[in-house]
Parts: C-alpha cells; sequence; structure tokens
C-alpha cells in the first residue's frame, strides 16, 4: 500500500521560503513520478509541480516556476519542494501525490494522495 506523509508547511511572510517534505513508503520512487498539488479554500485543487520516476524530469506551472523547485532522494524516499519568494496568493493546503507514468499536473492522473499540509503566507 502507497502512503504518502507531507510536511514542512507553516506560517511565512511574504518574501520568505518554505520547505515541504513528502515522505513515501510501499513503493520506490524510481517506480512512480511524484506530483505536488495545492488547494484553497474554495478553489479547485491545482498542479504545482511533478518529477518523473524515469530520469528526474522536472516539470512546473506558470505561477510558480522560477520560485519553487522541486527534488527527490532515492535513498530516503522522499521529495521535497522548495518554495522561495513566497507570495500571499500561495497559501493553499499543499499535497503530493503519486501515479505510475502520469507526468503531469492533470490530479486525475494521480492514484494516491496525502492528507496535505498548510502554507499560509501573510504579513
Amino acid at each position: 500500500q502507497v502512503q504518502l506523509v507531507e510536511s514542512g508547511g507553516g506560517l511565512v511572510q511574504p518574501g520568505e521560503s518554505l520547505r515541504l517534505s513528502c515522505a513515501v513508503s510501499g513503493v520506490n520512487l524510481d517506480s512512480v513520478d511524484i506530483g505536488w498539488f495545492r488547494q484553497a479554500p474554495g478553489a479547485e485543487r491545482e498542479g504545482v509541480s511533478c518529477i518523473a520516476s524515469l530520469d528526474g524530469s522536472t516539470y512546473y506551472s506558470d505561477s510558480v516556476r522560477g520560485r519553487f523547485t522541486i527534488s527527490r532522494d532515492n535513498a530516503k524516499n522522499t521529495v521535497s519542494l522548495q518554495m522561495d519568494n513566497l507570495k500571499p496568493e500561495d497559501t493553499a493546503v499543499y499535497y503530493c501525490a503519486a501515479g505510475r507514468r502520469v507526468f503531469g499536473l492533470d490530479p486525475r492522473l494521480y492514484d494516491d494522495w496525502g492528507q496535505g499540509t498548510q502554507v499560509t503566507v501573510s504579513l
């Protein structure tokens, strides 16, 4: 059974940074693509970034490209999302998800999800 646990959320001011982690169990990272998604109150869940199992290729949404960096540590079976220069509009619950051969930002492609971690960017 695939399980994902997010951590690292919190309250920060605009311009600050946070690093989210997604601990994956039940499957090796070289077998699944991992995506990060977020959902603000009243909004649909949107894709933020993903990293491919095959070669570690990465992809970002336009709203975070240049500010967020996704990476993985196969030895620890974790995927991280470094978020720099955070903005109030980044406020949301952030989720990581796993899927096989999906590599995209459509949440419908992913099979297994974590419970989420809250990120709040405010003065």
